[in-house]
């Protein structure tokens, strides 16, 4: 495994993300083959070279083959796994009969599992214990990334040795992979960052300014620390691109779809409103509630995603949950 070259990447997942990545793999001189759910994505892309439901505008390589047939997928020396979190149990369950034992399949989705508080890794080694898991994660937005725009991210596999070949695979001018054996930090992340920068939304909703912005992001990263202390993530990898680089960007740029649902929260929009007007997905509104479950499991203190939580499950009103956070006691830092 660690001196061969993967020639053929399946990617799964439709949206503007797993676009992408398909994007990426193809320009780095892979075959790619790209799964969707949607029958309008795959004829789009198959006839039109555009993803022109997820990704318009953006011319994609043709070395991109779009299915909707997950055994289609079934020679791809590598899998990038880029369906939503809360779809990743039973997407794989489908998947696992159709991919050769110890093929690298990369966990490209950033979330954890309602119901049963799993990060993606735990659910991937049920679902399919003989796949070789790892993850990728950091500061990217789809269309930068589908645009060549230069971005860096974090790729971590038990192994560095693992993770080298897939690392090779994917590297281009324009995306670079740096590698981690810390799997667990890589996905803290990219679940936790999304619950928090639906709060720094709210503050740019508010009208809050930038002040107020930076305050509520530096204290989202020390509850992203403590987080991923108790779950066991190394604190150089909070401190990285998957960590502080992805909450960055999030919580920066109304690009982000978790901040933008924030902003038009703050603005006195309902969830419903704003939920029933987009046709991707704001993973931060389904992590919100099993991450405040986790904080009470572990004891860890985490007010700026409870109250969050409060906000997007309908226990609580924006302004009085601002009230109260700005209410607590004073402390030390």
């Amino acid at each position: 495994m660690t001196n061969k070259t993967l020639k053929s990447i399946g990617v799964v997942g439709g949206g503007a993300w797993g676009t992408a990545l398909a994007c990426v793999a193809a320009r780095a001189g892979r075959n790619v083959h790209l799964w969707a759910r949607e029958s309008e994505v795959v004829d789009a892309i198959n006839a039109t070279n555009e993803n022109t439901m997820f990704l318009p505008g953006v011319s994609l390589p043709e070395k991109i083959r779009a299915t909707g047939d997950l055994a289609a997928l079934a020679s791809a020396e590598a899998i990038l796994l880029v369906s939503p979190a809360q779809a990743t149990r039973s997407v794989t369950q489908q998947l696992a009969p159709h991919i050769c034992d110890g093929v690298p399949v990369i966990i490209c989705a950033k979330g954890i599992e309602k119901g049963s508080g799993r990060f993606m890794s735990d659910v991937l080694g049920e679902t399919m214990p003989h796949a070789s898991c790892m993850v990728l994660s950091g500061p990217s937005f789809a269309a930068d990334v589908a645009r060549g725009l230069p971005t860096a991210v974090t790729l971590a596999a038990t192994s560095l040795e693992m993770a080298r070949p897939v690392a090779d695979a994917l590297a281009i001018p324009s995306f670079r992979p740096y590698l981690s054996s810390d799997v667990v930090g890589a996905q803290v992340g990219g679940a936790v960052k999304n619950v928090l920068a639906i709060a720094c939304g709210i503050v740019d909703g508010k009208g809050f300014g930038e002040s107020a912005r930076a305050a509520t992001t530096a204290r989202a990263f020390v509850e992203l620390q403590r987080f991923g202390a108790a779950v066991g993530a190394r604190p150089e990898t909070l401190g990285g691109l998957s960590g502080l680089g992805d909450l960055i960007l999030t919580c920066s740029s109304t690009q982000s779809r978790n901040m933008s649902l924030g902003a038009a929260l703050g603005k006195g929009r309902s969830m419903d409103e704003v939920m029933a007007e987009r046709n991707s997905v704001s993973e931060g509104v389904h992590t919100a509630g099993v991450l405040a479950e986790l904080a009470t499991r572990y004891g860890v203190e985490m007010p700026i995603s409870t109250a969050v939580n409060e906000i997007v499950s309908g226990n609580a009103g924006v302004d009085e949950t601002i009230e109260n956070l700005l209410n607590r006691p004073i402390r030390a830092e």
